[in-house]
């Protein structure tokens, strides 16, 4: 007698589109309802961002100390910093031709808003993001979850240790490899509550602000998305096909990561899953350790495509034409000022504001954006965390290290 097939378990991927399905049911069908979600997304947010630091050191710590050439920890870093610079100049660059071409800000009447100037006040000058990245205190840059402030401490801290004896050494790698190992065994346990986290995320913003908003500045959202989809296919793919990386595989790998920071609009939440994930596609743990963090800073590929369209759409929005010339000393401004800020509250619409304000352009175009901004946010988070996930594929291969 044959035996039943035993019945096919979903996945953890299947049930986030489920989540996803029912909370955009639920936020567009029950508003009020949708409305008193928010905790459980909440809920899910906060986990995840408790796992940021610990794993962060331990791994950092395992991957530095525990590596015993430092020259080549160095090395690593030199050429990390190159590709980060490299790839985000091109979505800088991208980001120009789209918004060139599309032209989405003719026609759009700017309309003033208070959150325009009180995001201003929030604006950063390069002195207080130099200083800002180093901490005074790793406990409370913990609490805040300061990531580079995290990354450079435990860089110093895992250089000293590297420096003691070996016995008393070993001592500390031992800590940091079994918390390291918890930490990703605590992630496994807290992506279970994923569905309902995401669900609920997605369920919040569509009752906030209706299915309207997609249509509304349409032509910007469409702008940004075909950037972000031109950005992953030819720039992405490009670096992929030449450093060897399997597509597919890697597809496979960040599909989960991609779609937690799609609907939570947030890197942070999906930064533990997609540093397992790259694990397990055969990246070692300690260059996922050092790149992954340090691009979460460095490598924001899907913000700063995001901010040359959104700064070139204020000003024709504006009505102001501006010069190739003036177009590139822009990208430039927004390639130097984009770095170290990931840890700020809506950090692109903060640099987008200080750039308007270095240029001469309307704040009022902040206000504007800002009514489509979650949605905007959606794409740009999730190309940030695809970019930052091939960035530790590509530091690996070149490394000789890739599996």
């Amino acid at each position: 007698m044959a035996t039943e097939p035993a019945p096919r378990r979903i996945s953890l991927t299947q049930w986030i589109f489920i989540g996803m399905g029912v909370g955009l049911l639920v936020g567009w069908l029950m508003p009020d309802v949708a409305g008193q979600l928010r905790p459980l997304s909440t809920i899910f947010l906060r986990l995840i961002k408790s796992i940021i630091a610990p794993l962060i050191f331990a791994t950092l710590v395992v991957g530095i100390a525990g590596h015993g050439n430092l020259r080549q920890v160095g090395r690593m870093g030199i050429k990390s910093l190159i590709y980060f610079e490299v790839v985000t100049t091109l979505a800088l660059f991208l980001g120009l031709l789209v918004v060139n071409v599309v032209q989405p800000g003719v026609g759009v009447e700017l309309k003033p808003a208070e959150s325009a100037a009180e995001i201003v006040g929030a604006k950063q000058d390069l002195a207080e993001i130099l200083t800002h990245i180093v901490p005074q205190n790793i406990i409370d840059a913990a609490a805040k979850g300061e990531v580079l402030q995290i990354v450079i401490f435990t860089v110093i801290f895992s250089f000293a240790l590297a420096a003691i004896p070996a016995e008393k050494r070993q001592v500390m790698l031992s800590f940091c490899e079994s918390l390291a190992e918890t930490m990703f065994k605590f992630t496994g346990i807290v992506m279970r509550y994923a569905p309902i986290g995401v669900g609920a995320a997605l369920a919040v913003t569509v009752a906030h602000k209706g299915l309207g908003v997609l249509f509304n500045l349409g032509l910007l959202i469409l702008s940004l998305y075909a950037g972000l989809i031109l950005f992953v296919v030819f720039v992405l793919g490009g670096v992929a096909l030449l450093a060897r990386i399997p597509i597919r595989a890697f597809l496979a790998a960040v599909k989960e990561p991609a779609l937690i920071a799609f609907s939570t609009t947030s890197s942070e939440a999906a930064l533990p899953k997609a540093m397992e994930a790259m694990e397990k596609f055969g990246v070692p743990r300690r260059i996922v350790a050092f790149v992954m963090p340090t691009g979460y800073s460095f490598n924001l590929d899907g913000s700063t495509l995001y901010l040359a369209v959104a700064s070139i759409f204020v000003a024709q929005a504006a009505g102001i034409e501006l010069s190739l010339g003036q177009q590139v000393l822009m990208m430039l401004t927004l390639m130097l000022t984009s770095k170290g800020v990931a840890g700020v509250p809506r950090s692109a619409l903060v640099i987008l504001a200080g750039t308007l304000a270095s240029f001469g352009l309307p704040l009022e175009g902040v206000a504007v954006i800002l009514g489509v901004d979650e949605i905007l946010d959606m794409g740009r988070t999730t190309v940030n965390v695809i970019g930052n996930c091939l960035a530790t594929a590509v530091v690996a291969r070149w490394e000789g290290e890739f599996r």
